[in-house]
């Protein structure tokens, strides 16, 4: 039976309700493997990657969301004083929002970029939060030689040029629940498009659940609805899924030991 992997999920804001082991058991009766729970702080970061510790169905991430708010200037060390760690498989969540921040956001594409150079350093690739701002996220990661490490760009809602250039540049395209919408048919061509052995699936648990789960708490588990709706959308067999996209984690954070 072929397993799923869930490349993006935030596990400590669905320990509010549900514990990990139920979080676990759950995904496993899904077919899901393996998950990668994704920091959107330092604070939480340890915990994130106590998890993976404690837990191998988990690996980690450390970064700072790119809405986060923060009292000063985030430098490097600060990132890979506590990324430096062999739980720790990517850097992120980082990135450009420009829907929920306004202003003059230069501190944001500052921050992307102190990101992606903890990255370079550390050999690890960055997970990508775009949101409004494809060409300024492109542009950074042109301008920083991010190809060198590579990524994911997560929960991949812009076009299929957007899509490309990311590919050209070592990242792979991830699709979140968001492609099962109804209304999100532009983002169900797009996933068309996109070449199995460059995507990944993704919950980004508790946020937009599948349908038929729309509306309510999304899980690890879910992700089994995505990849499900990819193989719908591409008329290809899940299994073929579900097996491209395990094999497209693994050789990218080289995590093939614990799935």
């Amino acid at each position: 039976m072929s397993y799923l992997v869930d490349s993006h999920c935030h596990i400590p804001l669905l320990k509010e309700t549900v514990s990990v082991e139920e979080i676990l058991k759950e995904a496993k009766s899904h077919q899901i493997a393996h998950m990668l729970c994704v920091a959107i702080d330092l604070e939480g970061s340890p915990e994130i990657i106590q998890l993976a510790k404690t837990h191998k169905m988990i690996s980690a991430s450390v970064g700072v969301h790119p809405n986060t708010e923060l009292a000063k200037t985030l430098v490097i060390n600060e990132i890979t004083a506590i990324a430096n760690d062999e739980e720790v498989v990517a850097i992120g969540e980082t990135g450009l929002d420009y829907f929920r921040s306004e202003g003059d956001l230069s501190w944001q594409r500052e921050r992307f970029r102190t990101h992606i150079q903890a990255a370079k350093e550390l050999k690890k690739p960055l997970i990508i939060h775009s949101r409004e701002a494809k060409e300024d996220v492109i542009q950074i990661l042109k301008e920083e030689k991010a190809e060198t490490v590579g990524g994911v760009m997560h929960c991949f809602v812009d076009d299929i040029e957007t899509a490309k250039k990311a590919i050209n540049m070592n990242f792979l395209i991830s699709f979140s629940g968001i492609v099962t919408f109804k209304n999100a048919k532009p983002l169900q061509e797009v996933a068309k498009q996109v070449p199995l052995e460059h995507m990944l699936v993704e919950t980004d648990a508790p946020y937009l659940a599948p349908t038929p789960f729309r509306g309510k708490t999304n899980q690890p588990a879910y992700v089994k609805y995505v990849a499900e709706f990819i193989s719908e959308l591409k008329d290809i067999p899940f299994d073929t899924v579900a097996e491209q996209t395990s094999l497209n984690y693994e050789n990218k954070f080289n995590k093939i030991n614990k799935i």
